[in-house]
């Protein structure tokens, strides 16, 4: 495995005496004031998160259309520029290789995943090129996102820009104090988000003027802790964890990030064919369960005294005030409502996702 990308803030948290984790191949921080602290600034105002672990690298060439519309499960073909989507990149047999954003500008597509998967996607789509005309080029990028009901106030006051109306995943680009930056439209949190994409140098100036406005919007650097609590709550799978090469899409609802209409990719017989037959076996659900503490990745689900699942992620949801769970089950037991035992010994109930929704 690579050595983990270090934040271009690493030392500055540092001294800060912020303590550093590993988390989907980059050092970022762990917690600063308190998950719970930080969870209720980005669910009641604004959070500010160090977003290195998500790695970028763009996708040129006159054949950068046809090639990429062929390899990754979305329509990425009937994106303007300035648009994006969700989508993933699966092996002949179906199943997840990674899980990727597509942005697309005049000349460029520009891919957005976890920095621990960059580099399986750029040998997966190397080994697909034979004559086509497409180059792959990492980019030194690193991202910082604004989550919660003011970031957007709080984005236009530290780049000192309106932001016009913007749909998930919607881009453009800009400047900040001389650097060039990417605005993105994106949530991580369940709540408005957006994503400020820029090189070392401007990443540090982004960070320090959102940080001198804190105080004015509620603001808080948020860490790890926080944003998986966060992540759970809105029911957003992370490869890794509820994602791997033994996920076919479809197994953990993923369809946001496929077209059925677009013609054929690389995986795309399994997925039809699965939809064909109009069922998977396992399923992703949520659980929400009174167990103290709550369940622990990879517990068992039993019912009826037959194993029929395994959890994924659990935390305690301070929006429900009770333990959460995402996990796979069978199809039989997935419905909501439906009974099921952890290992443990606690009760558990099926629900649909996400666990929070945020008010319109």
């Amino acid at each position: 495995m690579p050595d983990p990308v270090r934040s271009p803030l690493a030392d500055y948290h540092l001294g800060q005496g912020i303590e550093l984790t590993e988390y989907h191949g980059a050092l970022v921080p762990l917690r600063f004031e308190g998950s719970q602290t930080e969870y209720a600034a980005v669910r009641s105002a604004a959070g500010l998160f160090d977003f290195s672990h998500r790695a970028k690298f763009a996708v040129r060439g006159a054949d950068r259309v046809r090639f990429l519309q062929g390899m990754v499960t979305n329509d990425v073909k009937m994106l303007a520029p300035g648009q994006g989507t969700y989508a993933a990149l699966l092996n002949a047999q179906g199943h997840l290789l990674a899980d990727l954003r597509v942005y697309r500008e005049e000349e460029t597509y520009l891919i957005d995943t976890d920095a621990d998967l960059r580099d399986k996607i750029l040998a997966t789509l190397n080994h697909y090129v034979i004559m086509d005309q497409v180059e792959f080029e990492p980019l030194g990028l690193f991202t910082l996102a604004f989550q919660g009901p003011r970031a957007r106030a709080l984005l236009e006051k530290t780049l000192h820009i309106d932001l016009p109306p913007m749909k998930e995943f919607e881009h453009f680009a800009t400047n900040y104090g001389g650097f060039p930056a990417r605005v993105v439209c994106a949530s991580a949190t369940g709540e408005e988000g957006y994503e400020v994409w820029a090189p070392v140098k401007g990443m540090l100036a982004v960070w320090g003027a959102a940080c001198g406005q804190a105080p004015t919007y509620d603001m808080l650097p948020c860490g790890t802790e926080a944003l998986e609590i966060l992540r759970l709550e809105a029911g957003i799978p992370r490869y890794g964890s509820e994602l791997d090469e033994d996920t076919l899409l479809l197994e953990a609802g993923l369809l946001n990030a496929v077209s059925f209409t677009k013609g054929c990719y690389v995986g795309q017989e399994i997925v039809e064919r699965v939809r064909t037959q109009g069922h998977v076996n396992w399923k992703l659900v949520g659980l929400v369960s009174d167990a103290a503490p709550p369940p622990r990745a990879g517990e068992k689900l039993l019912a009826e005294g037959k194993e029929i699942g395994e959890v994924t992620s659990a935390c305690i949801s301070p929006h429900l005030g009770k333990a959460m769970a995402l996990a796979y089950v069978r199809r039989e037991v997935a419905g909501p409502g439906v009974k099921v035992a952890l290992a443990s010994g606690a009760d558990a109930l099926v629900t649909s996702l996400p666990f929070y929704r945020r008010a319109k």
